[in-house]
């Protein structure tokens, strides 16, 4: 993928205001619940949406909006939405998109808590959830049917970092008249743009790479329709109620302003600290979009700016001394979450992905020896000697 263009200053200049409140440098925060308005025509005008007056912060507010706007920009969508978190994100995009009796097709390794939604609660609502190999293309294509309204995917995957061919699944998904979502939140807008392989809308958890110093939660959803959007929220949001704070947006949007710098550097890290793993002898399997062996390696060159700072790898050794492993780093947090300034490391099988089968775990490379990193800024050299101490004690 060819490097961007004026990415930078995109992140601090695009869709501000001409004009800010006395002037200031930054944007306000709009902490209020409710706007008023001079006259009662005023307030009837506002909600026929013959004007875009403010009427009340679970539809629409001017930091939000600053937010949503930008994310339209920099992931070349036609809007964007914001959420309270980004699996609330996750769910009323779902929604929006699913009626009893049909079905979504998702790709089999998931974030767990999507899994459980696809796999379970929608099941609730009788809305069938299928997952396949979306690398199984013949397979995919076996699957998908009349009543496939979503295809659904992350990439590169949480916690394997497969990468998936986004724009020949979106080939797939307008052959059957059926939408392709996209959760983009391990590559950041900053290495990939879906929308941009022909995918109809794009997700991120906001807490993480956007937001990028583990203070908030949020999520968004950016999609190649602004009409979509638009019901997406007035018609699900509000009355979900999965509502972003000002104060997060802010925080977001101060965040986002150093998104290409903090990836950069984080990618850098992840990429020394796959460099030692792959050359240690007690390190079985090590995943991670940039390695030339993966059968993925031409996939993410044609879609990403970069491997990016997530990574997976396995260890070899009885799942006690892996426990203790974890439990002994200085300097990688054991947490959920990633995207922060901090490196972190969990444990997939005993987190994040423990309401999968566990048979199933195994067969999709998930398996209890399997550890998760994001790569944060520290020096790389001490992040590599912390591994390396705790790696002498197997």
């Amino acid at each position: 993928m060819k490097p961007k263009d004026n990415f930078s200053t995109k992140l601090i200049h695009a869709r501000e205001p001409d004009k800010k409140p006395e002037n200031a440098l930054n944007n306000p925060i709009f902490m209020t619940s409710t706007f008023t308005f001079d006259s009662l025509e005023a307030a009837e005008a506002a909600f026929e949406f013959e004007t875009d007056d403010y009427v009340y912060t679970r539809g629409n507010n001017p930091t939000l909006k600053i937010f949503e706007d930008k994310m339209a920009e920099i992931e070349n969508g036609a809007a964007g939405v914001a959420f309270a978190s980004g699996m609330g994100a996750i769910s009323a995009t779902l929604l929006s998109l699913l009626e009893p009796g049909d079905n979504i097709v998702a790709h089999q390794i998931l974030y767990g808590s999507s899994y459980k939604l696809i796999n379970e609660w929608l099941r609730d609502y009788n809305i069938e959830g299928k997952l396949v190999d979306f690398n199984d293309f013949e397979k995919l294509d076996q699957v998908v049917d009349k009543n496939t309204k979503v295809l659904y995917m992350e990439t590169p995957a949480n916690p394997t970092l497969e990468v998936i061919d986004i724009e020949r699944i979106a080939e797939i998904a307008k052959e059957n008249d059926c939408k392709l979502v996209v959760d983009n939140t391990f590559a950041s807008p900053y290495l990939q743009n879906p929308i941009d392989q022909s995918a109809n809308i794009v997700i991120h958890s906001a807490t993480k790479y956007l937001g990028g110093h583990g203070d908030l939660v949020g999520g968004v959803v950016v999609a190649d329709s602004r009409d979509y959007a638009m019901d997406l929220k007035f018609n699900y949001l509000t009355e979900l109620g999965s509502v972003m704070s000002p104060f997060n947006a802010w925080l977001i949007l101060r965040g986002m302003k150093t998104l290409k710098l903090r990836m950069e550097a984080a990618q850098a890290n992840a990429m020394k600290i796959v460099e030692f793993l792959q050359a240690d002898e007690r390190v079985k399997s090590v995943n991670y979009p940039g390695l030339e062996s993966k059968k993925s390696a031409n996939i993410w060159e044609k879609q990403m700016l970069g491997p990016g700072a997530m990574l997976s790898f396995e260890l070899d050794a009885d799942v006690n001394k892996i426990r203790e492993f974890v439990n002994n780093l200085d300097y990688f947090k054991l947490a959920v979450s990633l995207g922060d300034i901090e490196s972190l490391i969990e444990y997939p099988f005993f987190m994040t992905h423990r309401d999968y089968d566990k048979k199933i775990l195994d067969r999709l490379g998930i398996s209890k020896y399997l550890l998760r990193i994001s790569a944060g800024l520290e020096d790389a050299e001490i992040l590599i000697e912390d591994i390396e101490n705790n790696l002498q004690k197997l």
